[in-house]
């Protein structure tokens, strides 16, 4: 069932993405790394240290020299500075140095914020991503993108810090909420429309499956999903040109997730952002206006949401002007050619995304 993917950065390996079904393996793959003279800090959040902390801390333990952990409150309000505050503190009076490692164990806000915390602590320490949600194995721990949210901001504050090693258990999604779980599949969804129209379509038939989390066929979804995202970042590693399509439904997506008060889910934001971005590419002549309602029917398959209510398209485009996507003062707007084919366009207005957000504002 394990399998392993390398990824390199301008033709030179930089760390694997190994994909098991329990936890077991961890202590082989950091066997590898003689990492026995070295202290570690697993940083998770409330969620996941009920589920997992004991296991993986016991795990890991012969790894390294000594174990430490870091808990934080769980939600993408604290997805802040006063965390990463929180944290150098404690790295601080455990005499943590910059040959020592940081561990994130958990979704897409622990990972994101324990990264950010490795880039700028002693200017730099080594980090492990153990992503235990569907949209942290498929995306975010994927690519070195690090960043915590500033004044409602998201992800204003990052920098790029590639971890040392993936390691995903497939296994941990059979503990997810639903709502996590359909979250992550707002990620998925937009692999296949950037990339593979033939993953898109089978997305489509393994709903049931899919659903019901079955390993094997959960395993296949995500190696195809960290395939896709591997080859985009290994192309443009610091997001320069070809990086920017994994941003399809994220303009309007952040804005309707910033305005939400973070109330909704990313991965739900993003599923509606990329709704709006396909009807503008059926109003640009680009797609036929059919894959509209093909798409809501993949969305309402993985029980996710394709309107939002209480919002205004005039404060969602607002909003997406303070988007850290801008590039001199113009939006880097996602649209999609066709069906697994994805462009960047510089020239779509304000008016057009109001109107492309007219199809999932009620």
């Amino acid at each position: 069932m394990g399998s392993r993917m390398p990824v390199h950065m301008d033709g030179t390996f930089i760390y694997d993405i190994v994909m098991e079904t329990s936890f077991d393996g961890l202590k082989e793959e950091l066997g590898k790394m003689n990492l026995g003279e070295r202290k570690v800090c697993i940083v998770t959040d409330t969620n996941v240290a009920p589920l997992y902390l004991n296991e993986v801390e016991h795990i890991i333990s012969s790894c390294f020299h000594k174990t430490e952990h870091f808990i934080f409150s769980a939600g993408e309000e604290h997805k802040n500075l006063n965390t990463v505050r929180d944290l150098y503190e404690t790295l601080i009076m455990k005499q943590f140095d910059r040959h020592d490692y940081l561990l994130a164990l958990g979704g897409g806000v622990v990972g994101d914020l324990c990264g950010f915390a490795a880039a700028t602590y002693l200017r730099g320490i080594s980090f492990i991503q153990v992503p235990t949600t569907l949209l942290s194995q498929v995306d975010s721990s994927i690519g070195g993108k690090t960043g915590v949210d500033f004044d409602a901001y998201k992800n204003m504050v990052g920098a790029f810090h590639m971890p040392k090693l993936v390691y995903t258990n497939v296994a941990s999604l059979k503990s997810l909420s639903e709502e996590q779980f359909s979250s992550g599949m707002g990620e998925v969804i937009k692999h296949g429309l950037i990339k593979d129209a033939s993953y898109y379509q089978w997305l489509t038939e393994h709903g049931s499956e899919i659903q019901n989390r079955n390993l094997d066929i959960l395993s296949e979804m995500v190696t195809v999903s960290n395939r896709i995202k591997r080859d985009v970042v290994e192309k443009d590693p610091t997001e320069q040109g070809d990086r920017a399509l994994l941003n399809l439904g994220h303009t309007l997506g952040h804005a309707i997730e910033k305005l939400s008060d973070f109330s909704l889910l990313h991965g739900h934001c993003v599923g509606l952002g990329c709704i709006a971005a396909m009807a503008v590419s059926v109003k640009r002549g680009f797609l036929h206006e059919d894959q509209i309602p093909a798409l809501l029917d993949v969305m309402n398959l993985y029980h996710m949401p394709v309107t939002v209510t209480g919002l205004s398209p005039a404060e969602i485009v607002k909003t997406t002007k303070s988007d850290k996507k801008m590039d001199s003062g113009t939006i880097r707007f996602i649209l999609l050619e066709q069906i697994g084919k994805a462009f960047v366009d510089k020239t779509v207005t304000d008016e057009e995304m109001a109107e492309g957000l007219s199809q999932i504002l009620i």
